[in-house]
């Protein structure tokens, strides 16, 4: 598969999965919408298709987690966007930190 058709189907899947989750919580299906947008199959295809197109170094600087629980633990005390960007700041933080500790 070329590079194009690569990234055409790494797209595909991911907008289904935000579509899907998205659907959810339009339904008033939070839990599902959850679910479906953390379900650690996601993120296994995404560990699995960063490793494929950069290696292992690619996957470890991949914090997911940080943001995540982050999210979890943030929206019930500040908010949404106040969460969404605590969040971002630190998993930004942790990629340049796995950086640093891995070079």
């Amino acid at each position: 598969m070329n590079d194009l058709g690569k990234y055409v189907l790494y797209f595909i899947m991911g907008g289904s999965i935000v579509s899907f989750s998205t659907y959810l919580g339009s339904q008033g299906k939070s839990f599902l919408a959850a679910m479906a947008s953390t379900f650690p199959a996601i993120t296994g295809v995404t560990f699995i298709l960063l490793y494929i197109s950069g290696g292992g170094v690619t996957t470890v600087d991949y914090p997911w987690t940080v943001y995540v629980v982050a999210m979890i633990m943030g929206i019930p005390r500040l908010g949404f966007w106040p969460a969404m960007a605590g969040s971002l700041v630190l998993y930004m933080g942790c990629v340049g930190l796995v950086k640093l500790v891995l070079r």
